[in-house]
């Protein structure tokens, strides 16, 4: 019985020593050590810079939105995403109905995904092309409108829930611009 012990003893103990212990991992051979830049300039024909939406930049774009909207006397929900449809922030005007949060976050996934705004997909979809909506997350109402930064898209903003789909357009448009020209 005392052996029977020891050897499950051991056992657990061997299954759980490389967890107290993980093996030593060999160096990333992309970084950089002191004084050697060669893999990186190596690896530099293959990388891109990325511009980067931030939280302080996603809520600029919605703060001008809203105060448009307001100013307007219109409701509104706006969304902004980042660069790949994943949602930063989100306000809904007191009054607006609730489906305007999805459908905003939808126009500013689709905005951001397909990198145009989302009228151009109106537009092909009243043209005929109908079998554009059987893609899916696909949201092809204007008012979404890609968030643009040095020429690269960072991001996109949405807008639903105004007097109108065109009014939805100007605002999601009028968010961009906030954006641009911050300080």
């Amino acid at each position: 019985m005392n052996t029977l012990r020891t050897t499950a003893l051991a056992t657990v103990l061997s299954l759980a020593l490389p967890l107290v212990h993980p093996p030593k991992l060999s160096p990333d051979p992309l970084r950089k050590s002191a004084g050697d830049d060669s893999t990186l300039h190596e690896a530099q024909g293959h990388i891109e810079t990325l511009h980067t939406l931030t939280l302080e930049g996603a809520r600029l774009v919605v703060h001008a939105v809203v105060s448009e909207a307001q100013r307007l006397h219109v409701g509104g929900a706006v969304a902004v995403v980042d660069a790949g449809g994943e949602l930063l922030c989100l306000e809904r005007i007191d009054g607006t109905f609730p489906a305007a949060s999805g459908v905003s976050t939808g126009k500013a996934r689709t905005s951001a995904r397909f990198r145009k705004p989302t009228r151009d997909f109106e537009k092909t979809v009243n043209d005929g092309r109908t079998t554009m909506v059987a893609l899916p997350d696909f949201t092809p109402l204007q008012g979404g409108v890609p968030l643009v930064v040095d020429g690269h898209v960072v991001g996109a903003v949405g807008v639903s829930g105004a007097s109108s789909a065109q009014q939805d357009d100007e605002l999601a448009m009028h968010g961009a611009a906030a954006l641009l020209q911050a300080p």
